[in-house]
């Protein structure tokens, strides 16, 4: 495809998928800023598919351009690369799982709760792992090893990651009379046990003593980095 054509509406839509437009013809009569919003969901919702169904590496933008019923122009006009695009997929998801987490912890505290543990088992059954985005977001880690620019942005991602999820961890606990000296460090170590937990769950879907095994773990390390309040 020519540069020329790659802005032109084309005439067919796929079989079962929507018309192909521009960025410049998607939601004809609505402001910019939401059409070019609404572009960018569809880009993104069609690129997730892609992804977890051919792989990260495997995928190129024109399958995702494909998905979505745009041409290469509009993902241009949003996106400067693939890598841009999973990036924002991933702040996108990072936003609503913490939404998640917090409206899970709420509900918890709605229950004055003194067991740990099974405030951590309700947790988990309340933000439950999801295989396609964990094969996307290991394959996609494995590409940012190998790229230095993208290993940074990661790194820091993870830590605003930690950071956004500290306060409400920090004040869950309280609630339930624990103090947590190192927010951060606790934080840490709950992502270390989700990551190295979600394979064996995954391979194992519905192995209860899996299940079991993995709300041990959480609750072993919130025990070892946080303290009975005193008073």
């Amino acid at each position: 495809m020519t540069a020329a054509q790659a802005g032109q509406p084309r005439a067919n839509a796929s079989p079962g998928g929507p018309a192909r437009e521009t960025g410049a013809r998607a939601g004809a009569g609505k402001a910019p800023s939401r059409r070019r919003a609404h572009t960018r969901e569809r880009l993104l919702r069609a690129a997730y598919e892609v992804f977890a169904e051919e792989g990260f590496g495997r995928a190129g933008v024109e399958r995702v351009c494909e998905r979505a019923g745009f041409t290469r122009g509009a993902f241009y006009s949003n996106f400067t690369s693939l890598d841009e695009l999973f990036l924002a997929m991933w702040e996108q998801r990072s936003a609503a799982l913490r939404e998640d987490l917090r409206a899970a912890l709420d509900a918890l505290a709605d229950e004055t709760f003194t067991d740990v543990r099974a405030a951590v088992t309700g947790l988990l059954a309340a933000v439950p792992l999801e295989e396609a985005w964990f094969r996307i977001t290991a394959e996609f880690t494995a590409h940012a090893l190998r790229t230095p620019h993208l290993r940074r942005v990661m790194a820091e991602r993870e830590e605003a990651i930690v950071a956004a999820l500290a306060p409400t961890v920090v004040a869950a606990l309280g609630r339930a009379g624990r103090t947590v000296d190192d927010p951060v460090a606790l934080c840490q170590a709950l992502v270390a046990v989700h990551d190295g937990t979600a394979v064996q769950v995954l391979m194992e879907p519905g192995n209860r003593t899996v299940l079991g095994r993995r709300a041990d773990l959480f609750h072993h390390v919130v025990l070892a980095y946080s303290t009975p309040t005193e008073g």
